[in-house]
């Protein structure tokens, strides 16, 4: 199985609104579901070319199966947040989140020269908290009662950050491909 990731493009569009609107998959994103294709082609077009955000589509063989990318791009601080759905759920514990995070995490640290990138995810999503840990994500702390639940309720979220120093101990120099953000 080849795992690559690509630039979001319009076409990726329904693929998105099915992946997010998916309750399996979206019981710890945060988004105002459900989406719409309308609502989230309109989006795109909006935040398509902006230089604070990186959003690209994870692909098995060429056939997408995801989302990731990198939002709050900050170039003064060299740092940006984290994110990754991998929408299609039979590629799921089977490497593909990790092999995409490890291209991303390359193009932030070469490509855009990025010395820091930080996610946060609820204290009750073991299954993410797991995978960012042995991704080699440290975690930062913890935010007490940060978000508050469609249902109400207030939950806590952890942070989490690699740096490029800690990324390239960890899986070596970072290089990548000189067409991953074509």
């Amino acid at each position: 199985m080849k795992i690559g990731i690509r630039k979001f493009i319009l076409e990726d569009v329904p693929l998105k609104v099915r992946w997010i609107n998916d309750p399996r998959n979206n019981e710890f994103l945060h988004y105002d579901l459900p989406l719409r294709e309308d609502a989230t082609a309109a989006w795109f077009q909006k935040v398509s070319g902006l230089d604070h955000r990186l959003d690209m589509t994870i692909t098995c063989d060429d056939v997408p199966v995801g989302i990731i990318g990198l939002i709050q791009i900050d170039r003064k601080n060299r740092c940006a947040e984290f994110y990754i759905t991998v929408g299609e759920n039979h590629y799921r514990g089977k490497g593909v989140a990790q092999e995409a995070t490890k291209e991303l995490l390359r193009i932030a640290f070469t490509q855009l020269e990025l010395n820091r990138v930080y996610l946060t995810t609820e204290t009750g999503n073991l299954p993410a908290v797991k995978a960012y840990e042995k991704f080699g994500f440290v975690k930062e702390g913890c935010l007490r009662e940060a978000l508050r639940r469609p249902d109400g309720r207030y939950v806590d979220i952890y942070s989490y950050g690699i740096l490029k120093k800690e990324f390239v101990e960890r899986y070596g120099t970072c290089t990548c491909g000189s067409d991953s953000l074509s």
